[in-house]
């Protein structure tokens, strides 16, 4: 009889939080109503201090993307998008994004909740 119970496996616990991360990506991408054919979005809390929006889609033949992020700090939330520097965000875009990790925050959770235990 072991002493230790069994962990999983390095890569056992990697393909779980892979796929806890690609749940709330999905979960996070639908708080802002339907994604338009042709288009993938993802939204999650990275860690305590981190968000990141990221979309594709094709243009004109092309692939196109971008990946936004949202540090929170002491003393309010800075985004930067693509290659730009981090700024504030406007009064709107801070109350759309209140309003969608409140969401984001209610619901995840949940789902999490009935997928793994």
């Amino acid at each position: 009889m072991p002493l230790l119970p069994k962990l999983p496996s390095k890569s056992n616990t990697e393909r779980i939080h892979r796929e806890i991360l690609e749940t709330e990506s999905k979960v996070g991408a639908e708080i802002f109503g339907p994604i338009e054919k042709g288009r993938q979005r993802s939204f999650f809390c990275l860690n305590k201090y981190t968000w990141v929006w990221h979309e594709q889609w094709i243009e004109n033949k092309t692939p196109k993307s971008l990946m936004t992020y949202y540090h929170i700090r002491h003393n309010g939330i800075l985004k930067s998008s693509g290659n730009q520097d981090y700024k504030p965000l406007s009064q709107n875009e801070l109350d759309n994004f209140i309003k969608a990790a409140e969401i984001y925050e209610k619901t995840v959770p949940e789902i999490l909740s009935a997928k793994y235990l």
